[in-house]
């Protein structure tokens, strides 16, 4: 998992509460065994017609939001089922952050494990970030996990909560398998004396 420490990025808005983690990634792009490969199967049915072809009226599909890697979006953000899919798509679309005022906990806890920040903002920030960002094309935000701080360097400055052993695995790139991998000199010598107990019938001290 990559270290998140801060981010700068165009923001892009989906203005819509309770998308669902079907409408994020459709169920049937879920074959895949690898991590990678579903950024283009992002919000599918919205950004593409039943033929293929693209919609114009989608904002992701705006030239205007190209390269825009921190989502602004609606409350319950992630709802539905528990598809881990939903943070890897958006993560290999080239999001690195997901801002709303609330998170399915299912999803969020999804994000937080693949290196996705969701950051909880109030609902009076979120309209602010909503309005600027539809003013225009290049709203930039930055994004710092240290100070838990969002701010666009202007007018705009606020901080959000994360839980402290998150941020310390986020800051440090550490997922569970990281973490499990940090103890492996204990783990190796527990299955050692596993080992010299099932041979030899007694512990060695």
């Amino acid at each position: 998992m990559n270290k998140f420490t801060l981010h700068t990025g165009r923001t892009v808005l989906i203005d819509a509460a309770n998308v669902d983690t079907d409408q994020i990634i459709p169920k049937q792009f879920l074959k895949r065994i690898e991590r990678t490969g579903y950024g283009e199967f992002l919000f599918n049915d919205w950004r593409f017609a039943a033929d293929g072809s693209t919609k114009a009226d989608f904002i992701l599909n705006d030239p205007k939001f190209s390269g825009a890697s921190i989502l602004i979006t609606g409350a319950n953000f992630g709802c539905g089922s528990s598809r881990e899919h939903a943070a890897w798509s958006l993560l290999d679309y080239g999001f690195r952050v997901v801002i709303a005022s609330s998170f399915a906990e299912i999803f969020y806890n999804n994000s937080l494990n693949n290196g996705l920040l969701p950051v909880v903002l109030g609902e009076s920030d979120i309209r602010i970030l909503t309005e600027i960002t539809m003013a225009g094309s290049h709203y930039f935000l930055s994004v710092d996990l240290t100070e838990q701080k969002v701010s666009d360097g202007r007018s705009f400055s606020a901080y959000f909560n994360i839980d402290p052993f998150r941020r310390y695995c986020l800051l440090n790139g550490l997922d569970d398998i990281a973490l499990t991998l940090e103890h492996e000199a204990k783990i190796s010598d527990f299955e050692n004396r596993a080992v010299n107990i099932g041979t030899l019938g007694t512990p060695v001290i």
